[in-house]
């Protein structure tokens, strides 16, 4: 398995108004087109408003890269950049879980 952990910070209330429609719009077409990807979930963070983490698992790295390779993501990747003032992710490496095996 392949994962990562996203933290972004929309730049105003409009922003994060935006990057939610972005992302809903997004996550339908990973639903939708994206076998490989295992979990791809978006989260408001209880307190601070304008923030959101994604918490994303991959079968594998070859899964990442095709869903990096999509349209979809390409578009989102470009599109959030107005509504963003930061991102910062973090690589993750399995050590134990629950369904999941290192």
């Amino acid at each position: 398995m392949f994962g990562l952990v996203v933290r972004f910070t929309c730049k105003d209330e409009a922003s994060a108004d935006a990057f939610d429609r972005l992302v809903a719009d997004t996550i339908e077409a990973i639903r939708r087109d994206e076998p490989g990807t295992i979990v791809y979930a978006a989260h408001r963070v209880d307190g601070r408003p304008l923030q959101r983490i994604f918490y994303e698992l991959y079968a594998d790295r070859a899964a990442f890269d095709a869903h990096e390779a999509t349209g979809h993501t390409k578009h989102f990747l470009a599109a959030r950049e107005e509504l963003l003032a930061s991102v910062e992710v973090d690589w993750l490496e399995l050590t134990s879980g629950k369904g999941a095996t290192p």
